[in-house]
């Protein structure tokens, strides 16, 4: 008999994340080392645990190995408990047959019968690769004193961003009149942050329908909001004010990364009073050697610095040796940076080696964003000595 729960929470894990390139060939973006130890998802899991949400459905899909290992039984976050816990949900197959998840809905919708065993009021829907934090207990408070049939996060965006996003219009009580995704000439500046409470009930009849709609992309953001609007169902927007990044490209997964740097990081994740955990490798300390010089960095456990480091993220196992110098880049874990070897404004992939003398990445400046064009190394790649790599192309594992 499992105990009734006020709230469930589901964690949208599946995506491939194509604009991520080889950082995702082999691992779902949600376990893409962010900021040096941790993945992605630890974010997402994080908030659920310290916002009082105790059982979660984690939706994996696409390569979901590294992941579901990632989070094994959930231990770090508390989760391996007898009530509630966490729970990795793949697309299954039973007698009627089976396929992939085809969208998010379909999803959340072939899982209903894990949120129905709670008897749960309330279902928390969450994207498992985006960086914040956010306690979601206050939302679901919000959401049942307003008395609304869903509840959207929301933040503010540049308008010229805006067309990325699900984009809302909303009246002075803060329920959603408008929505329209991914629009192209934005008529607002309020976007969704894909964190959604819906009223179980309400959320069951829309997704029913929604699975009998041949026409359907069974997608929350195209398909199951419109729906409800047209319906006139109640859409409260609920405004975020905290840093909140989705780090879906190379630019921002780079830029997300800078964020953590300097005295006062834009993004803190030394907040004790909101922890982010993770499970981590048994790696010996950090080493910085004799000659090193190490500025606003991140130097993660296994690392060992011997050359010069400024302004960058570095992950387990990295080693930068004598004469080599990396500045503003994110290196990924168990990257080997040979002697003389110059990083700039670079995202170099797990397990990479660069040789002797190489120069890789520069401070280019793209004209139409204004802001530094990011060079991607590849996971496993063999930089040549001596080679020169600007942005524009990726490195060819050798």
């Amino acid at each position: 008999m499992y105990r009734k729960q006020q709230t469930v929470a589901l964690v949208l894990a599946g995506g491939g994340g194509t604009r991520l390139r080889s950082l995702t060939n082999e691992t779902a973006k949600p376990a893409v080392t962010f900021g040096g130890k941790y993945k992605i998802i630890d974010f997402t899991l994080s908030n659920c645990v310290n916002s009082g949400i105790d059982t979660v459905g984690v939706l994996t899909q696409y390569k979901p190995s590294e992941l579901s290992e990632h989070i094994g039984t959930g231990e770090v976050w508390d989760f391996n408990r007898k009530k509630g816990g966490i729970f990795i949900l793949p697309p299954y197959y039973d007698r009627n047959g089976g396929s992939w998840y085809s969208g998010t809905a379909d999803a959340v919708y072939r899982n209903t019968d894990f949120i129905k065993r709670y008897g749960a009021k309330n279902v928390l829907i969450l994207s498992g690769d985006h960086v914040y934090k956010m306690d979601y207990g206050r939302m679901v408070e919000e959401h049942e004193r307003r008395g609304a049939d869903l509840t959207v996060a929301v933040f503010r965006v540049p308008l010229t961003e805006a067309k990325r996003y699900g984009i809302m219009t909303v009246d002075g009580d803060l329920f959603v009149t408008g929505f329209d995704e991914k629009p192209d000439d934005p008529v607002s500046d309020v976007a969704s942050m894909g964190v959604y409470v819906f009223t179980s009930d309400v959320l069951f009849d829309l997704l029913s329908s929604d699975a009998d709609d041949p026409e359907s992309e069974h997608d929350f953001g195209k398909n199951v909001i419109p729906s409800l609007l047209s319906k006139g169902g109640k859409i409260l927007a609920y405004p975020f004010f905290g840093y909140w990044r989705d780090v879906g490209t190379v630019q921002s997964l780079w830029e997300a990364n800078m964020d953590l740097l300097g005295e006062t990081p834009s993004f803190d994740p030394y907040d004790m009073r909101w922890t982010v955990a993770t499970g981590e490798e048994p790696l010996p300390p950090s080493r910085v050697g004799t000659d090193a010089e190490v500025r606003n960095s991140l130097l993660s456990d296994g690392a060992f610095i011997c050359g010069v480091l400024e302004d960058s993220v570095v992950s387990p196992g990295v080693t930068v040796e004598n004469g080599a110098v990396v500045k503003r880049s994110v290196l990924m874990n168990n990257v080997k940076v040979k002697r003389g070897a110059r990083i700039l404004y670079s995202v170099v992939g797990r397990d990479s080696v660069v040789g002797d003398g190489a120069r890789i990445g520069s401070d280019t400046v793209d004209p139409v964003s204004g802001k530094n064009t990011i060079l991607l190394i590849e996971n496993g790649s063999e930089i040549s000595p001596g080679a020169v790599m600007r942005a524009g192309a990726e490195a060819v594992a050798l």
